[in-house]
């Protein structure tokens, strides 16, 4: 698979999210054995890595910084800023001097003195976009970032920050059984030039072929609180999913590489960013890059997994606020 443009320069198509090494899914893993996945990525070519300064409050750019930063020149770096997250508080700023700090606080931790990537992780409402785009756009000619990007915005918003200064990239939720994008952003980044990049594109793990009983997910897992995953609605997904891996078998390919070509089958300007602390899994990921899947069993995994077939919704209500993505119904 040919590489795809991001940020202005051309990376592989699937890159390391790597949000999971210090948070959400269940207890962070030792250190040791991240910093080796991180060094095992960049051999195997992965030379675009996603992270944020609220994965860990910090914690996930300071083990890049750590583990990586000498090797800083072999991939495109990605970050976030705009979500606070003080003890049980929850907030988003985006206004410029928060913007400003942020990214000094960014750089410190990875260790660096630039991001390639820098998003606002979500929209604020009570900051103009000319005002948070001006921000960026005096840190990308101060050299600190290469290109700005936006999480979760929805496809008005983006034609106004694009018209403002030239977006890079948008991430958002994209997966089989999440297609948001698909209401306007994917259109509207595919027009504008802007790359799009997908993250949890095997479904935050549901795809992989190895989750079963998500009753037994870690205590700290955030799946634990997502609909889809709830004692309610995981058995009627769970029989999606198993139709979904038997036709993955069928095609000769994992499950998670079938979710992997469908994602990056939706248009050349899409990028996906998988997560994983396995080994075995960052290859299993590397490798889908290597894969030819047929045209009729990307529409068949299509088929089976989809917004209408899926059962509950893809955040809990409380996170569901903080979404500008559109939504659809119900």
């Amino acid at each position: 698979m040919a590489k795809r443009l991001l940020a202005g320069r051309q990376v592989n198509p699937v890159g390391l999210g790597c949000m999971n090494l210090s948070w959400a899914y269940g207890e962070p893993t030792p250190r040791a054995a991240c910093a080796a996945l991180l060094d095992r990525a960049l051999d195997l070519g992965y030379d675009h890595l996603d992270t944020a300064n609220i994965y860990g409050q910090g914690a996930n750019e300071a083990l890049i910084g750590e583990a990586i930063s000498h090797r800083r020149g072999e991939f495109l770096l990605a970050s976030k800023t705009g979500i606070i997250v003080d003890g049980p508080r929850r907030g988003i700023d985006c206004g410029p001097k928060a913007i400003t700090a942020s990214l000094e606080a960014s750089l410190g931790r990875l260790r660096t003195d630039h991001i390639d990537l820098f998003y606002l992780h979500r929209f604020d409402p009570k900051v103009p976009i000319a005002d948070s785009v001006g921000a960026l756009a005096r840190a990308i000619e101060a050299g600190k970032i290469g290109a700005y990007g936006v999480s979760e915005w929805n496809a008005a918003h983006i034609r106004q920050a694009h018209a403002v200064h030239p977006m890079a990239a948008v991430q958002t939720e994209y997966s089989l059984w999440t297609r948001n994008v698909e209401l306007g952003v994917l259109e509207a980044t595919r027009e504008l030039g802007i790359a799009l990049v997908a993250f949890s594109p095997v479904a935050r793990g549901a795809l992989g072929g190895v989750l079963r009983d998500a009753s037994g997910l870690p205590e700290k897992d955030l799946r634990r609180t997502h609909p889809r995953f709830s004692a309610e609605n995981w058995p009627r997904n769970l029989a999606l999913i198993d139709r979904f891996s038997a036709l993955a078998r069928r095609a000769g390919i994992a499950p998670a590489q079938l979710g992997l070509a469908w994602v990056l089958s939706r248009s050349g300007h899409v990028h996906a960013i998988p997560g994983t602390t396995s080994i075995a899994h960052l290859e299993e990921n590397c490798r889908t890059q290597q894969v030819e899947v047929p045209a009729e069993v990307l529409e068949e995994a299509g088929t089976i997994l989809n917004q209408r077939t899926v059962s509950g919704h893809r955040y809990p209500e409380v996170m569901r606020a903080t979404i500008d993505t559109e939504d659809f119904a119900g």
